[in-house]
């Protein structure tokens, strides 16, 4: 949720009485939390049953490797094609052009949300590098609001945005506490009345209900199993500090070049030419870089980590060079899909790059900081970025480190161009 426009939670007025304004708010609160996390869960597993359709029955039945290079190019164009119709004729289009869109945001017109979530499904399924977060958040904000705003008129709009929001985010990494970061930012930008947890608290509320029906109905981990950092020493903390630094750096690179794939998409001027082309593309690269480069990333990282010491330098180098060109292209030709767990992959594929290189890092380090140097480049989201390279490391002795290497990655990233355009197809700052 980007902070220069991130709406800020209701707060209760000076003169009322803070316990009667917030209790009336626990049962909306509450509702929307749990909807909203059963939709995540909804396109979740609608998105693999096909998953496993198209990479799994489908080759089987024509006697074909599922992860060829021939099928990859195939299903990927053919997912081009499939989003291109959904973006096409499919009424709302899919929502805006998700190049200068974001975490959150204004809500969308509620007849946009079908064909968004289509597409968003459509792109999870079929291999597109882009996660589930943007269009989930987007429609879950847009359902909200238009429900809320007829069964409570006289709830200010933003109330019910702030809730999707925070639900929605507690939904995705089954915890309230990437929400509690991201909404406490937000709210640093908007000042108002009422203590801070004041005006946390319904949207707390939410994030609780939606982290915990993903939790009871999905069990979903971020760890990754890397060694547990026990003793961090100065050798660590200069090591996170260059490897961050370093990731953010490499990351940069995707958010100078996006304008100019995205201008160069755009001269194709048609959704059912710039999707599909955009699908051949991302089929090449993952002929280039194998299956592993394919998705969302959050399985594949897992693969990637659970086998340190087994890649190359050069695999993972490939590897990483490859994801960030798959997520470039995926964002920039209208796929509609979420930054941050292609990231998190490229982050892992450097960090074991690094690792490889110097195996005198350890791997938590050398994941955790590259994650949190890309994340902190193509997101601009701080605790997003901090609290995601804590979580995959599983060590609260990564958090200190991660905290100070976060500093010179963020010199590094803040005022540069973002991932994301404004609707002149300028690059953010």
């Amino acid at each position: 949720m980007s902070t220069d426009r991130a709406p800020a939670a209701p707060s209760p007025a000076a003169d009322e009485a803070p316990l009667r304004v917030l209790l009336p708010q626990i049962l909306p609160a509450l509702v929307v939390g749990v909807l909203a996390s059963l939709l995540f869960l909804g396109v979740s597993a609608l998105s693999e049953e096909f998953k496993d359709v198209l990479w799994e029955d489908l080759p089987d039945a024509l006697g074909i490797g599922g992860y060829s290079s021939l099928w990859m190019i195939v299903v990927l164009t053919a997912t081009g094609v499939a989003v291109g119709l959904v973006v096409w004729k499919v009424p709302g289009h899919a929502g805006p052009d998700p190049a200068t869109t974001g975490l959150g945001g204004k809500p969308i017109a509620p007849g946009a949300v079908p064909g968004l979530l289509l597409a968003g499904t459509l792109a999870l399924a079929g291999g597109v590098s882009l996660g589930p977060e943007n269009p989930i958040i987007a429609s879950n904000i847009a359902l909200a609001y238009w429900l809320g705003r007829k069964a409570a008129p006289d709830v200010p709009g933003i109330a019910w945005v702030s809730l999707a929001s925070a639900a929605t985010i507690g939904a995705l990494f089954g915890t309230p506490v990437a929400a509690a970061l991201v909404i406490s930012e937000a709210l640093a930008g908007h000042p108002g009345p009422g203590s801070l947890w004041d005006r946390l608290f319904a949207p707390l509320v939410a994030a609780g209900a939606g982290a915990m029906t993903t939790q009871l109905l999905a069990e979903p981990t971020f760890a990754l199993g890397l060694p547990p950092l026990t003793d961090p020493g100065w050798g660590d903390l200069l090591a996170s500090l260059v490897i961050a630094s370093a990731a953010a750096v490499f990351g940069l690179a995707a958010c100078f070049l996006f304008p100019y794939a995205h201008a160069a998409f755009r001269r194709l001027r048609h959704p059912m030419l710039m999707l599909p082309a955009g699908g051949l593309v991302l089929g090449l690269l993952g002929a280039l870089g194998g299956h592993l480069t394919l998705f969302k990333g959050l399985e594949e990282v897992k693969e990637l980590t659970a086998n340190i010491g087994g890649w190359s330098s050069g695999e993972l180098a490939k590897l990483a060079v490859v994801k960030l060109v798959a997520l470039l292209t995926a964002a920039a030709c209208g796929f509609r899909g979420g930054r941050i767990f292609p990231a998190v992959f490229i982050g892992a594929a450097l960090g074991l790059l690094t690792q490889a290189l110097v195996p005198e890092v350890h791997p938590a380090v050398a994941v955790s900081s590259a994650v949190l140097g890309v994340l902190l480049a193509t997101t601009r989201q701080g605790w997003i970025s901090l609290f995601t390279g804590a979580v995959l490391a599983a060590s609260p002795a990564m958090l200190a480190l991660l905290c100070l290497a976060s500093l010179p990655a963020w010199l590094i990233v803040t005022g540069r161009p973002q991932l994301e355009l404004d609707e002149n197809g300028r690059p953010l700052t």
